[in-house]
């Protein structure tokens, strides 16, 4: 089987890719292991998309908002940061700008939804779910893929958009930089008493770290962060006590909690891969930048990423030259690199100072937070980052 280009991953990142493609006149193959139905009708994975400005844009553009429904879109009007057992909140907010909501809140199985149908509805493109990718190879003339369907698949370029912990990138030769936190994260959503306003938190506690983002109604998602031990527990609790249990360990600043969902369990891993591009090959998603959740940016940056990488291709295509040429792929490259790298060291950093609980990190933590409310001029900047909107 041939194809122009050949997608392998399934997710966000490539079906989106695959959207971004379609009426360039080239032939897409998505590979994804999951079955279709998986990705048809996706299944609640715990995961909440704070989509920025700039993402939202894009899945305009790509016809994939029309496809999500209302009610699983929620309004982000503020975040705050609290640090240990101080009431001090570090804010972040539109002040000073005219937009009223610094993103909004969409949930994964939705977003992934909405860009199957998107990309499935497209005549340029062919998806093969329900198979991995056994064996991958590429050279100057192009990739070819043994699958384990048996079958072998030859394109033009690769994009390896298979998660974090993604074997393409390993069978094409590419390392990456791994730091695995040695914690566990929880995501489920909660019920709860008293009204979020719009307003999501995260509180560095010292033990845990529990992140409420506001949903419609009275309900939040929880993202919370153990040490393996205090995880399995509270993944082995009974249902009914799991609500308490949150309420109790968030001090009951929402009240009352009730669980209404299933709760999932990821390892905490952050993962950046060493090259962004190859000898006709790319990394697309997370199997190229594979963010710690603390700045919820993972996600803008593979819809970023997909849609700078498209934008190289369409622009090759444009002046008759090889879209997937050495020059092509560097100029995707660098543009990820320039856009993911800083932020993906700040939020490492972030993540691992307030892991910490000793004196001196815990002196630097609410020095920190009280700076970061007195700068505004700084806080304005890593607003306008969060939010990617234009002055950022």
């Amino acid at each position: 089987m041939q194809c122009d280009v050949a997608i392998v991953g399934g997710g966000p990142a490539g079906l989106a890719l695959a959207a971004s493609l379609s009426g360039t006149g080239l032939k897409v193959v998505v590979v994804e292991r999951q079955p279709e139905a998986l990705l048809a009708e996706a299944p609640f994975d715990g995961r909440e998309i704070a989509l920025t400005h700039a993402s939202q844009a894009l899945l305009r553009e790509l016809g994939a908002w029309e496809h999500l429904p209302p009610e699983s879109i929620a309004p982000l009007r503020e975040a705050r940061v609290l640090n240990g057992g101080s009431a001090y909140a570090l804010r972040f907010d539109t002040r000073g700008r005219p937009e009223a909501e610094l993103g909004r809140l969409v949930s994964n199985r939705c977003i992934r939804r909405a860009l199957y149908r998107v990309a499935t509805a497209s005549p340029d493109v062919r998806l093969l779910a329900g198979t991995g990718v056994d064996e991958a190879h590429t050279d100057v003339d192009g990739a070819r893929l043994r699958l384990a369907s048996g079958e072998t698949l030859e394109a033009r370029l690769l994009v390896a958009a298979d998660s974090r912990f993604s074997g393409l990138r390993k069978a094409l030769g590419i390392g990456a930089e791994v730091r695995d936190f040695g914690k566990r994260m929880m995501v489920c959503r909660l019920r709860h008493a008293a009204p979020h306003h719009g307003v999501a938190t995260e509180w560095f506690d010292y033990g845990q770290t529990i992140a409420m983002l506001p949903l419609n109604g009275n309900m939040s998602s929880a993202v919370i962060t153990l040490e393996p031990e205090a995880m399995a527990a509270l993944e082995a609790m009974p249902e009914a006590e799991v609500g308490p249990e949150i309420a109790r360990r968030y001090r009951q600043r929402l009240g009352a909690m009730e669980l209404v969902s299933t709760r999932h369990v990821y390892p905490l891993v952050s993962v950046y891969a060493e090259r962004f591009a190859t000898t006709r090959a790319v990394l697309l998603g997370d199997a190229a930048v594979g963010m710690h959740p603390v700045t919820a940016h993972g996600f803008n940056f593979g819809l970023r990423g997909q849609a700078v990488l498209a934008r190289e291709i369409r622009a090759a295509l444009a002046r008759g030259a090889d879209f997937a040429a050495p020059a092509v792929l560097r100029r995707y490259a660098h543009a990820h690199r320039q856009a993911t790298r800083a932020l993906y060291l700040a939020t490492n950093a972030t993540a691992l100072i307030y892991a910490e609980a000793t004196l001196p990190a815990r002196v630097l933590r609410n020095v920190a937070l009280r700076l970061g409310n007195h700068l505004r001029p700084v806080q304005q900047r890593i607003v306008g980052h969060l939010m990617e909107t234009q002055g950022a």
